[in-house]
């Protein structure tokens, strides 16, 4: 027979060994391949959209994002929280978001500044000169007064915003915290940085 001195098991072997190599080889190329498909730091840093997972968010706890090279919070806000925003608007510069009213998406047009009462999304940078307020979600502490019922106060400037980012009257900021474009992708995914999900196709 012509093939009698052919050793089936070498055969075997090699074929074995080469469809290893070329399978490491077709990982190894299609790594960077897919790497590159996702945002690299660059896009992010230029507007690039950004997913975040809302159950990582603890009720009254704040999360901060970065966007844009921007910091965004994120605020998962308890019903006592959602309840006492509408008793402050006699305090407040500008509670129903109208006097600049390229600082929130027309979804975020009310009471709540959000697409839903719960969870709010805000660029974290003053509107007086940039610095980044403190989240104060404690309930009439002793520097801030009897009247505090939550929300951020500006180190710098003493610039004062509530659970929704509104502004208040008598401080150095003008205008409301700012609210990204974002949109629900799912009950627990927000993406921010697109208003809905035909900006994304």
């Amino acid at each position: 027979m012509a093939n009698s001195g052919v050793d089936k098991s070498r055969r075997r072997f090699l074929i074995a060994a080469t469809a290893a190599v070329g399978g490491a080889g077709t990982v190894a190329l299609a790594a960077p391949f897919l790497a590159s498909m996702s945002p690299s730091a660059r896009a992010l840093a230029a507007g690039a959209p950004v997913e975040f997972n809302l159950s990582k968010v603890e009720p009254g706890q704040q999360v901060r994002v970065k966007w844009r090279g921007k910091p965004v919070w994120v605020v998962n806000r308890t019903p006592d929280m959602v309840k006492g925003l509408a008793s402050l608007n006699e305090k407040l510069k500008d509670p129903e978001s109208t006097i600049f009213p390229k600082q929130q998406p027309e979804y975020a047009k009310n009471l709540y500044r959000s697409r839903k009462e719960q969870y709010l999304v805000l660029i974290g940078i003053c509107t007086h000169l940039g610095c980044s307020p403190t989240y104060r979600p404690e309930v009439a502490p002793a520097d801030l007064g009897a009247d505090w019922i939550g929300g951020w106060y500006c180190p710098c400037h003493g610039s004062r915003f509530d659970l929704a980012g509104r502004v208040f009257k008598n401080v150095p900021a003008g205008s409301n915290l700012e609210v990204p474009p974002y949109y629900f992708k799912d009950d627990s995914t927000i993406l921010i940085g697109l208003n809905d999900v035909k900006e994304a196709a």
